[in-house]
């Protein structure tokens, strides 16, 4: 559908300035345009659109209200910004958003002065927004700091932390709870039986009695400890809500989507408060999209697709993704072996484990936006005797890094992390790329790290990792579809730190670590119609190493080059370690380690990220031939 929606009230607002010059009526116009309007672009360009809708009423409220640029809008993830960018100076290029060279799909304090804090990742708005309020009090030219995070979000244990933090401070602060009652899957835990609790009294309701509610959830010391507090302070009893407790004053529940209720609440927290305010506003993820509000994830993330229907445009696809494989495998083998549990943070549809859910309820744990519990949840299972596979994004697992030293690797516990979205990831951009975790895991004593050059070696590597019983082990995967290649009936298990011979050649050795072996293959055949010989070998594992395998390419070839969908000091790295530590490169051996650059790569396809890294065919052909000393693929001779 290209027709555009009819915007007239919207047409007059470029900046946050054009909007506190409307009528409360027109801000509500406003609105109903603005949800018309993120539709539109969205179904042009795909991305987050149910949080988006959630919160057009917040945005046009809190700008409204409020004074930014210089007052700082802190948006926690960054998935429900698409609005705020319309209304920032941005609509113009709404319909570039999460394209090459386009806007970012999460805030970017490079891309406007209105983005003052950058976020992808979740629960880090609340410590961020009580930084802006420190340095207004330490003297800097800022106003208030505004924090708006989710009820996913705020089940963090960082969030609690800058809540304790903020109430402990107790300098004037704002933070909105965005509850919806979905974070990318329905959320879990105690804190969102309590914030549906909440949500169930009426608007503006005094909650006296929520917090005992809410004490159920609280170990028994600090149950007492609140109570006593409150106690002391009011000479009440067991009337407070959790925020309360911890220092804030507390606005809610607010129906998220009535403007007039919105700007009355926001203009007397404004004009009131002296610490830290929270107001927790309910609303619906997907509002005023009927297919978003119909769908089970309420269209979180979205291709392009029709508006009138909905109809997403999804291309046909011509081999199995890599998460579907791990589902099926991970099934297949929890079928036959009953100490095998999935673990995820609050993604079991984005990692696959959603199919062993459905499978076996009752063998899948979601524990949240949680990754550091969820690491040592799953360390404490297989130190109980389970078999627990961590199913967990590549850069979300950065978030559970010293849970994987301390919990995990420290102990030698056989914890399977099962790492998707490794790589270059496209339209998330840099903030999702998994581009490091080669290199911290490798560096842990006791780690195992594969990982899969296509989805037939994938269903290998997951019969290994479940027959690993002798510490942690680690399989990383790209996002989407595999290469193509003809499936196992089964997996076998393979012998831990060997590689394997794709081809045998003279002149020049090509060794790949991961998904990037198809681009190595083809660029062996660019220098072999040059008239080289080339040998493809891929390397399995980058922890333990194959030196075996790598002495002989040494030994056998005039170059070496080593290829991975990882950062620099990761795979080659490893490589050039052990060549030094055996005098290898003693002896004028030419080497070329591939690898991301040190730089993060802005939004596009896959394919126009690695080729901006320097990791196509083409350029893994240049780096062998600028080895030998050979012109180029393109003639121009190296010096």
């Amino acid at each position: 559908m290209t027709d555009r929606p009819h915007t007239p009230v919207l047409d007059r607002v470029t900046w946050p300035a054009d909007l506190r010059r409307l009528t409360d009526a027109q801000l509500k116009q406003c609105a109903d345009e603005l949800r018309a309007e993120t539709i539109s672009a969205v179904s042009e360009t795909g991305g987050h659109l149910g949080s988006s809708l959630g919160v057009v009423e917040l945005t046009v409220a809190i700008h409204a209200v409020f004074n930014t640029p210089y007052d700082k809008l802190v948006w926690d993830v960054g998935h429900q910004c698409y609005p705020h960018k319309i209304v920032t100076g941005r609509r113009d290029r709404i319909r570039t958003l999460r394209q090459k060279d386009g806007l970012s799909g999460f805030t970017k304090r490079s891309e406007s002065d209105y983005d003052p804090f950058g976020a992808a990742h979740s629960s880090t708005s609340i410590s961020a927004a009580l930084g802006f309020a420190m340095a207004r009090e330490m003297g800097q030219a800022t106003g208030d700091a505004i924090a708006v995070i989710g009820d996913g979000s705020i089940s963090a244990g960082m969030a609690y932390e800058a809540l304790n933090n903020a109430g402990h401070i107790g300098r004037r602060l704002f933070v909105i709870l965005n509850d919806n009652d979905m974070s990318i899957a329905p959320p879990t835990g105690a804190m969102s039986s309590y914030l549906a609790g909440l949500a169930k009294n009426s608007p503006l309701a005094a909650l006296r009695d929520i917090a005992d509610g809410m004490a159920q959830h609280l170990p028994e010391p600090l149950r007492q400890g609140a109570e006593r507090a409150r106690e002391l302070v009011t000479g009440q009893q067991k009337s407070a809500t959790l925020f309360e407790h911890l220092g804030f004053t507390y606005i809610g529940p607010v129906d998220g989507h009535d403007m007039g209720q919105l700007l009355n609440v926001l203009r007397s927290a404004k004009a009131r408060a002296t610490g830290p305010v929270l107001i927790h506003a309910v609303t619906v993820k997907g509002k005023g999209y009927a297919p978003a509000e119909r769908s089970a994830d309420c269209y979180h993330g979205v291709n392009k697709f029709d508006v009138a229907t909905g109809v997403q445009k999804k291309t046909t696809p011509n081999a199995p993704a890599y998460t579907n494989v791990f589902g099926e495998c991970l099934t297949r083998h929890a079928q036959s072996d009953g100490a095998i549990v999935g673990i995820t943070a609050a993604m079991p549809g984005g990692t696959g484990l959603n199919i062993l859910q459905k499978a076996m309820p009752g063998r899948v744990f979601d524990v949240g936006i949680a990754e550091q519990h969820a690491v040592t949840f799953a360390a404490g299972m297989a130190a109980g005797g389970m078999k627990p596979f961590c199913a967990i994004y590549s850069s979300f697992l950065q978030r559970g890094y010293d849970q994987i030293v301390h919990d995990v690797a420290l102990q030698n516990l056989p914890v399977r992390f099962m790492i998707d979205r490794a790589g270059l990831v496209g339209a998330d951009g840099p903030t999702h790329a998994g581009a490091f975790d080669i290199g911290f895991l490798a560096a842990l004593p006791n780690m195992t790290v594969m990982a899969c050059a296509d989805e037939a070696e994938m269903v290998h590597m997951m019969a290994t990792a479940a027959a690993h019983d002798s510490g942690p082990i680690a399989l990383r995967y790209p996002r989407g579809e595999g290469t193509g290649v003809p499936m196992p009936e089964r997996g076998e298990v393979l012998e831990i730190g060997k590689g394997r011979v794709i081809q045998q050649g003279r002149d020049i050795a090509i060794l790949s670590f991961g998904a990037h072996l198809a681009e190595a293959t083809d660029a062996a055949r660019a220098l072999e119609a040059r008239g080289l010989s080339v040998t493809i070998a891929d390397a399995r594992f980058a922890k333990p190493l194959d030196c075996a395998l790598i002495d002989r390419l040494v030994a056998q070839h005039s170059a070496l080059i080593t290829v991975e969908q990882g950062a620099m000091l990761g795979f080659g790295a490893i490589v050039l370690h052990h060549l030094a530590a055996t005098g290898q490169l003693d002896r004028g051996v030419a080497i070329r380690t591939l690898c991301l650059p040190d730089r993060f790569i802005d939004q596009a396809s896959p394919a126009d990220m690695y080729a901006d890294a320097g990791l196509t065919a083409t350029d893994i052909a240049n780096a062998a031939l600028d080895a030998i000393g050979v012109a180029s693929l393109h003639g121009k001779a190296r010096a």
